[in-house]
This record gives structure tokens, sequence and C-alpha cells, in this order.
């Protein structure tokens, strides 16, 4: 069942579209450091080409895919399928980092939604798309995106989200950089 693609393909795109979370792993390069999975949603995700990919970040309590990606470039997106037919798809991928005030960020930042705290985007050239069966994934039906943490970072506003960074995503749990203070 698994097949490989050279491209996303305009089919895979709109699904990729519809899907409305997705988790981003990472690890770095020591085999002493912890492997990371996050979820993301919030409609954070673009299809920038047949090969390149890219996410909004948004101010959370870590930093660890920011700083893998800082450190070593690897980083992998995982989509599965919770409502109609069964899939998951894999996009691995060379990845860097892209802050606010750099002229990749004014160049990408217009694709996204204008979100309270996106400290980030993180984008990749893919080197693998894949996709496999996604029999044992469940179905869900989708409610609604929370807003909890957009609510969040509204109510810091920028200086305490400021802070907020300094505190919480200047290391990454296994002591890697994460983002330069603003």
């Amino acid at each position: 069942m698994a097949k490989l693609f050279e491209q996303i393909t305009p089919e895979l795109a709109a699904w990729l579209r519809e899907q409305h979370v997705f988790f981003v792993a990472s690890a770095p390069l020591s085999s002493a450091g912890l492997v990371n999975c996050s979820p993301k949603g919030l409609d954070s995700f673009r299809v920038l080409g047949a090969r390149e990919v890219a996410y909004l970040d948004l101010t959370g309590s870590g930093i660890e895919t920011v700083a893998h990606v800082r450190e070593n470039q690897r980083l992998v997106f995982l989509f599965c399928a919770f409502g109609g037919p069964p899939r998951i798809v894999r996009l691995h991928g060379r990845a860097e980092v892209i802050v606010p005030g750099s002229p990749a960020w004014e160049k990408l930042h217009a694709h996204f939604p204008a979100h309270p705290g996106a400290r980030a985007i993180v984008r990749a050239d893919l080197v693998r798309i894949s996709d496999s069966c996604g029999y044992g994934v469940p179905r869900f039906e989708f409610i609604e995106e929370r807003d909890t943490l957009l609510r969040s970072s509204e109510k810091k506003g920028e200086s305490g989200l400021r802070e907020y960074r300094a505190e919480k995503n200047s290391r990454s749990l296994d002591g890697l950089a994460g983002l330069p203070p603003a």
C-alpha cells in the first residue's frame, strides 16, 4: 500500500490542506538527546512548491523542533486521515528556521494567518514524500480549532511574549540553542 511520490501532486496538496492537525518530529545529533514529536494545527501548514513546505511556528512552552532543525536540519511531517479513507503521509525534509525581521520572513509570512505569537517559520525542502495505509488510525470528527494558544499570546502582548520566549524558548531540553532573544 505504501507509495513514494516524486513531488507533491495537486491532489496530495489538496488532501494535506484538508487535514486539521499534523505532527513534526525531530531529533538532536546526540544519541543521548531526546527525540521530539509536536502536534500542530491552527491552519499553520503550507505547500510552497512541488518539494517545498513550511509551517508557522507559534510561541509555546518548548523549542525542540526549532533547536533540532537549527542543529541538523532533519525534520519529518506526519499527516493522518482522521476522517474519510485511511491514509498516512510522511514528508521528510531538510529544514531551516526563519525568524521575524529576516528577508525570508517577509517573503513567506504572507502565506500564513496573522496569528499572535508567531515566532518562526520552519521551511523544508523535501527529500522523501510517501504515504501508507493508516488502517490502524482511528476516525475522529473535527469540531473546531482551539484558540487557547492564540488567546494566551494576545494576553501576553509583545513584551510578555519576548519575556516568555527568553525564559522558555532560548534552549531546548538538551541544551541546544533555541531562538535568539528578540
